[in-house]
């Protein structure tokens, strides 16, 4: 080392911190860059990419080789340094070259690239890809002996690497969604939460409660008939004997030409001849399994049936896809008979109205977790059938009983306390 000059002292000196560096810098940009988009770009082909999913498909060997690499430049850095000290001022100089070296280390190899790396990681990783790859085949069996030691010291210890599954569940992949920001449109964002929250909902929760249920009863005249077939807005009707639980079959409105006549009558055989044999679902039975159910048999309605095979409602394909992508139909005439906006700010609302369609519709938070209708949700909170004028409060809400009838809340009146967020409003 006597024979080298101080300038080529100094020129190894800062090779070996620009080593030292790239190395700190490479550490944090790998590690911070988005597993994800990297998968993506690696699929597309993209070459950096490919290299930077493949280091990081073994991260104690990518870890092991640039902690190997750093340390290895930090320590000759400093045995450089000492040599440098001992020319300049001695002994002394050892002192003043470990303190000096010690902070352009930490300013200029650690905290400054690591930051810049967390900022850009793409722009510093990528690079970085085509050195460590061969590097790290060059240096393949110091880092095998370096990782299987470590390994050694880990086992006692219970920690021994293990085969990890990076997959996520469906919470995380929730926040996922929300944390994407502008990257995905808001709108976007509820259509892939609402996919998610299929889990959780049952086909109870949106279906039309057999009170509700239009259909076709053969006991009525084929002049009653036609008049409701003329008049209803559905595709699909049940046809039954006196009521639905003597259900005889599903009928498509498209196909009614095909048994009329000249004078628009047709007799009851031909109508139950054309009629399809009905489908029933399970009550309880979770949306995306009735959404795969619909698709695999063919069907776009079903009955549902509780376990003692009564009939309780109807649930459609057209009613699941609404849970996705919100309300997709024009029928503002159903909705204005059911929930009613007041001058005053309250909301007239009809009782069999779900709870999960008025907080859609009105963006509120009413609970979903117990009954399906606001009908329930108040008959569950007073334990008794209310008399007109009765007035309840729940949270943020207030519930003023305006007509009852049948043993049911028919009509209510809501206040909402609560300040409306114009940023829930996704419809």
């Amino acid at each position: 080392m006597d024979d080298i000059s101080l300038a080529s002292l100094f020129s190894i000196l800062f090779l070996l911190l620009l080593l030292s560096a790239f190395f700190s810098s490479s550490e944090t940009s790998m590690m911070a860059l988005n597993r994800y988009r990297l998968r993506h770009l690696a699929n597309d082909g993209h070459r950096p990419a490919i290299l930077a999913n493949r280091l990081l498909k073994h991260p104690d060997k990518l870890l092991g080789l640039i902690l190997f690499g750093n340390n290895l430049v930090n320590i000759a850095a400093a045995s450089i340094a000492t040599i440098i000290g001992l020319r300049l001022m001695g002994e002394p100089g050892i002192a003043v070259a470990t303190a000096v070296l010690t902070v352009v280390i930490l300013i200029f190899a650690e905290v400054a690239p690591k930051t810049i790396a967390a900022m850009y990681p793409e722009r510093i990783a990528f690079p970085a890809a085509y050195i460590l790859t061969p590097l790290g085949r060059l240096l393949q069996p110091v880092l095998w002996i370096i990782n299987h030691l470590a390994n050694l010291l880990l086992k006692p210890f219970g920690l021994a690497r293990k085969s990890g599954d990076d997959s996520l569940s469906r919470e995380e992949l929730r926040s996922v969604v929300l944390e994407a920001g502008g990257m995905i449109p808001l709108r976007h964002q509820r259509m892939l939460i609402n996919i998610l929250d299929l889990e959780k909902v049952t086909v109870d929760e949106i279906m039309v409660p057999r009170n509700e249920v239009i259909g076709i009863d053969i006991n009525d005249s084929p002049q009653e008939i036609f008049e409701l077939l003329t008049h209803c807005q559905h595709t699909r009707l049940p046809v039954f004997r006196d009521n639905i639980d003597d259900i005889v079959g599903m009928l498509h409105v498209r196909r009614i030409p095909r048994i009329l006549h000249d004078k628009d009558e047709f007799s009851i055989e031909e109508l139950t001849a054309i009629t399809r044999d009905p489908y029933f679902v399970p009550l309880g039975t979770p949306l995306h399994t009735q959404l795969m159910n619909f698709q695999r048999q063919k069907y776009r309605l079903g009955l549902v049936v509780d376990e003692y095979g009564v009939i309780q409602g109807l649930v459609t394909l057209e009613d699941i896809l609404e849970e996705i992508v919100g309300e997709f139909t024009t029928d503002m005439q159903t909705y204005n008979q059911d929930i009613h906006p007041q001058d005053d700010g309250t909301v007239v609302i009809d009782g069999a109205v779900t709870l999960r369609d008025i907080n859609r519709h009105l963006h509120w938070n009413l609970p979903t977790d117990g009954p399906n209708t606001l009908n329930g949700l108040i008959l569950e909170h007073l334990e008794a059938i209310p008399e007109p004028g009765t007035t309840l409060r729940l949270d943020d809400f207030t519930f003023e009983i305006m007509q009852v009838a049948d043993n049911a809340v028919k009509t209510v009146r809501v206040n909402w306390l609560g300040e409306h967020d114009d940023s829930e409003d996704y419809d």
